[in-house]
């Protein structure tokens, strides 16, 4: 254990904001907006990680630091200490964000979880309580 964590702190960090369409390239996304996914976890950055076949560790006690309510990071291993790349396919950070960006929307846990959001945004209106009253 004690010699695994040097190898993790000169892993690459990914934080769900350099794929986040929501967010602004001031805000921190590192990718175009057409090729970015809607408010990425962690966990669904892991599950990918594992999909391309690449080495990754969640730091979920990290935060982002120009946002700091935006909690957890997963560090990626690219390359191996020999400079050999983990998975040939993926050269460089740019395309890891954009191969992982691509994956997410297409993560089993996204589609269940997105279908109960749309109903219950077109849901009941606005009740009559509340707010100031009308004399």
């Amino acid at each position: 254990m004690d010699g695994e964590v040097p190898n993790i702190k000169r892993w690459v960090v990914l934080y769900p904001i350099y794929i986040n369409s929501k967010k602004t390239i001031a805000e921190g996304r590192r990718i175009g907006v057409s090729k970015a996914c809607e408010n990425p976890t962690c966990a669904e950055i892991g599950d990918c990680c594992s999909h391309l076949k690449l080495p990754f560790a969640i730091e979920i006690d990290k935060a982002y630091p120009r946002d700091f309510m935006q909690r957890g990071r997963v560090r990626v291993l690219l390359k191996k200490e020999d400079g050999t790349l983990s998975n040939p396919a993926i050269t460089s950070r740019k395309q890891m964000m954009l191969r992982i960006a691509e994956l997410v929307p297409r993560h089993p846990g996204r589609t269940k979880k997105q279908e109960p959001a749309s109903s219950s945004t077109a849901g009941p209106s606005k009740s009559g309580k509340g707010g100031r009253k009308k004399k």
